[in-house]
């Protein structure tokens, strides 16, 4: 018999709209009173502007800040209308896309924690907007909650048959703009790999980790087709200079390699980094897969959205947009404690709090620096080992049907 919904749920969804809207009508009146530049929404720009001009994009250094290109060249192509439109016009339209893509993400996490009362989405949408990953992605124009959504949207999908066309394109389109969201193929595969190992049935996984790959590389030869030389450049030489992104030993840099470089006060960490990375990598996806294969996907994907945050060579504060899912997570599987204090950590901007900028004073923090800034890559260290004594024993050959 179908549930009839009572008044005070009813009532309950205009009251979350309505905290909500006000908290996000503060957080815009915020930004505009820091005069937020939204700087790397003007190197977007600028990609687009030089993809139209035929110049070279990654000779391309914008803004005062001489910020070079640092995303695949398909990225450049969805960039190329951005020129079209006036700068405060822009700039305004970035906040409110970014402010209706939080909502989403929102929406998106719940459904894949489990949860589906529908105000919720508002009174969590209300506070997450001021943790500091979402304040600094709206105030550097970045794409972190269109890419975090295109993965959520593709791994929380049930379609009906276990897949269809769509199935791993939201995977695919993601990782051809930025290539950190490619681990979460990997994890598909490697889940169907070993469900085939354990004489289960990997297909599934394996389905949807074809449909990412194709995903990835249609949109990757578009890009070559349009912009040969570019996409030649990038694919051979940028690709392997993760210095053009940024000093390794910046605050803003939360993976494992920022950790290190400030840990051992050097610019780069080298062999032992590359080490951490294999240990992270290995461990993670072990994890990640050991969750799926126990019908756990919301801890696989947090699980497999840590791990690569951690081993990528440069994870800024922004990029850590996956904290609203890990919190959620928390909350809802009983893990209240860790919840709060992950959200707390997120919230208190704690990475800032260190001397940055110039001169490169990170190279020489002290012990509670150091450890302020670090909070992001400990709470993702942490969690990854939270994660591995939280999953539930392994059932009859530990291996579910469908994903």
């Amino acid at each position: 018999m179908a549930m009839i919904a009572s008044p005070s749920a009813h009532r309950g969804v205009p009251v979350a709209l309505g905290v909500c809207l006000v908290s996000f009508a503060a957080f815009w009146a915020a930004q505009r009173a820091a005069h937020v530049s939204m700087i790397d929404l003007m190197v977007y720009r600028a990609e687009g502007a030089t993809v139209r001009a035929g110049g070279d994009l990654y000779a391309l250094r914008a803004t005062a800040a001489h910020l070079p290109t640092t995303y695949p060249p398909f990225a450049a192509l969805l960039f190329t209308p951005l020129p079209l439109l006036d700068t405060a016009l822009l700039r305004a339209l970035a906040t409110a896309g970014n402010l209706a893509l939080l909502v989403v993400f929102v929406r998106l996490s719940l459904k894949l924690v489990g949860h589906a009362r529908g105000e919720t989405v508002w009174w969590v949408a209300a506070p997450a907007v001021w943790c500091e990953p979402v304040w600094t992605t709206v105030r550097y124009g970045q794409i972190n909650l269109l890419l975090a959504v295109l993965v959520l949207w593709d791994l929380t999908r049930r379609p009906e048959g276990g897949s269809d066309r769509w199935t791993g394109v939201g995977l695919g389109l993601a990782a051809a703009v930025k290539l950190t969201p490619a681990l979460f193929p990997v994890f598909l595969l490697a889940t169907g790999v070993v469900a085939r190992l354990r004489g289960g049935r990997g297909e599934p996984w394996l389905r949807h980790a074809r449909g990412a790959a194709v995903a990835f590389a249609g949109a990757t030869l578009l890009a070559a087709a349009v912009l040969p030389y570019d996409s030649w450049r990038f694919w051979t030489r940028t690709l392997f200079r993760a210095s053009r992104v940024g000093h390794a030993e910046d605050t803003a840099n939360q993976a494992l390699r920022g950790v290190l470089a400030r840990l051992l006060h050097t610019p780069e960490p080298g062999a032992l980094w590359i080490a951490c990375v294999a240990v992270v990598a290995v461990l993670g996806l072990a994890v990640a897969v050991r969750a799926e294969l126990r019908g756990q996907r919301a801890w696989a994907v947090c699980v497999c959205a840590v791990t690569a945050l951690l081993i990528s060579p440069v994870s800024w504060t922004h990029h850590w947009v996956w904290c609203v899912p890990l919190v959620l997570l928390l909350w809802t599987r009983g893990r209240r404690a860790a919840a709060v204090g992950t959200l707390l950590v997120f919230c208190s901007y704690a990475p800032w709090w260190v001397p940055h900028g110039t001169g490169r004073p990170e190279l020489h923090q002290s012990g509670a620096e150091l450890t302020l800034s670090a909070v992001y890559g400990g709470v993702g260290a942490v969690f990854l080992a939270l994660a591995r004594t939280s999953l539930p024993k392994a059932g009859p050959g530990g291996v579910r049907v469908k994903p």
